[in-house]
Formats: structure tokens, C-alpha cells, sequence
């Protein structure tokens, strides 16, 4: 049967060797599937863009009066997918960037992002592989942490380590 539950949310995803940080800090739904089954829906706040027109002296790097800060209106929507053995998250913005990522330990999996339908002239998701270091899932009966360890590829190039760190509070 399904049950849910309304629990404080930390997400948390950093790289260990770029310049990459994020945390969102919300309220999720906990809805368990089965004894070691989850799924975890959760609001993050929508992404601002900064869209840069010029420069009057790029020495000083002084923007133009026409630059600006767009701020969505709509939040995303995260829905991760989780088990003792693999992680699915999936990430949908209205008009946004939106992806889908497939985690299991020691295995390759398929990272796909979908730009906003003006950045590509197909409509294709962009590729790229995952490779699980770690996955490691703890709480009982529901789950309170999961820790991530992966890193993202492009054919041979390797795009980056990361950890993905989730805490529920009960």
C-alpha cells in the first residue's frame, strides 16, 4: 500500500574537482512503494538566469543598462526514484532546463538533459554517461540519508566527479 510523508528535505550536489555547489533546502513527499522502495517529490525554487547584452569597457566590465535578471515563474519539480540499489531523479522546469538521471553502483548509466525548446533546433535530450562510485542508502524503516558518488562522462572525456547528498528529517 501506498503511504507518504511530509519531511524537511536537504539536497545537496557538489563537485570535488570543479567549481560546482548547490543546495536546496525544502519540504518533500515521502511516498513509500514498498519495504525498500521510495519515491521522494520535491519543489525546488525556479533557476535565475542572468542574460548579459555587453560591455561598454570590458576592461572595467561594467554592464549595459539593457542587461538584466530573469526569474521564472514556475518552481521545478524534482522526483527522485530510490532503492538500497539504484536512483532515478528527475528534474522538470516549465519551459526550463530539465533532465533525468539513472544512478546504480559500479554500473554506466545515462545522464539526459533537455534544454528549452529555442536553445536547440531539435528537440533531442543530450546524452551522457554516469558512472556510480558509490551509492549508499541508510534509515530504517524510511530512509534518512543517501550519499552519491559519480562521475559524468562524454564519450572518453570525463565532465567532472560528484556528490549527491540527500538528508531526511524525521
Amino acid at each position: 500500500m501506498l503511504t507518504h510523508h511530509r519531511k524537511p528535505v536537504c539536497l545537496s550536489l557538489i563537485s570535488t574537482d570543479l567549481p560546482v555547489w548547490s543546495v536546496v533546502e525544502t519540504a518533500g513527499t515521502l511516498y513509500q512503494k514498498d519495504t525498500n522502495r521510495f519515491h521522494l517529490l520535491l519543489t525546488a525554487p525556479p533557476l535565475i538566469s542572468c542574460e548579459v547584452g555587453g560591455l561598454i569597457n570590458p576592461e572595467d566590465a561594467l554592464p549595459q543598462s539593457h542587461n538584466h535578471l530573469h526569474v521564472p515563474s514556475s518552481p521545478r519539480i524534482l522526483w527522485l526514484e530510490i532503492s538500497p540499489y539504484r536512483v532515478i531523479m528527475t528534474m522538470q522546469g516549465n519551459a526550463q532546463v530539465s533532465y533525468r538521471h539513472f544512478w546504480e553502483q559500479g554500473v554506466y548509466g545515462i545522464s539526459r538533459y533537455w534544454l528549452p525548446t529555442e536553445a536547440l533546433q531539435s528537440h533531442e535530450p543530450i546524452r551522457l554517461r554516469n558512472f556510480t562510485k558509490s551509492l549508499s542508502l541508510s534509515g530504517h524503516p524510511l530512509p534518512e540519508h543517501l550519499r552519491l558518488e559519480y562521475e559524468l562522462w562524454t564519450n572518453k572525456v570525463q565532465l567532472g566527479r560528484y556528490i549527491l547528498n540527500l538528508e531526511i528529517q524525521h
